[in-house]
C-alpha cells in the first residue's frame, strides 16, 4: 500500500465556487480531486487529504487566521501520516493576494521551500524522503467578490506555471501544470467546479500511474 499525501488549500479541501458572502460549502469526498485520485489509483494506494482554506506556501495571513503558512504545518503532517510515499503539493493561489505583493517567481520559490522540507523530512518508507509531485494551480478566472483581494493576480497567475516548472526542474521533482487540464470557475475566479475536480484528479492519477513504482 502506497500513501499519497495531498497538501493544498481550499481547492484541495474541495470548496464549492462561492456566490455571495455565504459560508463555504464543500464537494463530497468522491467529488473533490483527491477523492477522484483515490478512485483512479485503486486499492493499492491510500490517499490522504490535507487541504486548508487560505493556505499559502510560506506566508502568514493574519486575516485568515493562524496556521495558514504551509511551511509551518507540512512537516508535522508528514510525521502524522508517516510513512508517506508521495506528496502532491498544490499551493500558490492564495500567495497571489495583493497584500503579499509577491511575484510569480517569489511564489514558485515558496513552493520550492516546501519541496525542500519534504526532501529532508525522513518521512518516507525506511526513513527515506517521500517523492514529490509539484502541481501549479490553474490561472485565476473571472473575479467577482475577490477582485479587490486578488487585484493584479490574473496576470501573475498566467505566468506561474513557467516559474513552478523551473523550481521543479532545479529540484528534480515531478511537475504538473494544472492549467493544462482545468480552469478556475468563473463563478468566483478562484475555486474549481465539479468537472475541474474530476479532470484534475484524473490528470494527477495518470501521472502517478506512469511513474516507476517501487518493487
Amino acid at each position: 500500500m502506497r500513501t499519497v499525501l495531498c497538501f493544498g488549500d481550499s481547492n484541495t479541501w474541495g470548496c464549492v465556487p462561492l456566490e455571495g458572502a455565504g459560508a463555504a460549502s464543500r464537494f463530497g469526498p468522491d467529488e473533490r480531486w483527491p477523492g477522484v485520485l483515490r478512485r483512479e489509483l485503486g486499492p493499492g494506494f491510500a490517499v490522504v487529504e490535507e487541504g486548508l482554506n487560505g493556505r499559502t506556501t510560506v506566508r502568514d495571513d493574519p486575516e485568515e487566521g493562524p496556521g495558514r503558512s504551509g511551511a509551518d504545518l507540512l512537516v508535522p503532517l508528514l510525521q502524522t501520516h508517516h510513512p508517506v510515499d508521495l506528496v502532491v503539493l498544490m499551493l500558490g493561489t492564495n500567495d497571489l493576494k495583493a497584500t503579499f505583493d509577491a511575484s510569480a517567481q517569489d511564489i514558485a520559490e515558496g513552493a520550492g521551500v516546501l519541496v525542500d522540507l519534504v526532501r529532508v523530512s525522513e518521512c518516507g518508507p525506511d526513513g527515506a524522503a517521500p517523492d514529490v509531485l509539484l502541481v501549479c494551480p490553474p490561472p485565476i478566472g473571472r473575479l467577482s467578490q475577490f477582485a479587490d483581494k486578488f487585484a493584479g493576480a490574473e496576470a501573475k497567475s498566467r505566468v506561474l506555471a513557467a516559474s513552478f516548472a523551473g523550481v521543479a526542474r532545479v529540484r528534480g521533482c515531478a511537475f504538473l501544470d494544472a492549467g493544462a487540464h482545468i480552469t478556475s470557475s468563473d463563478v468566483d475566479g478562484i475555486h474549481l467546479d465539479r468537472a475541474a475536480h474530476d479532470a484534475l484528479g484524473k490528470a494527477v492519477a495518470s501521472l502517478i500511474s506512469r511513474s516507476p513504482q517501487p518493487q
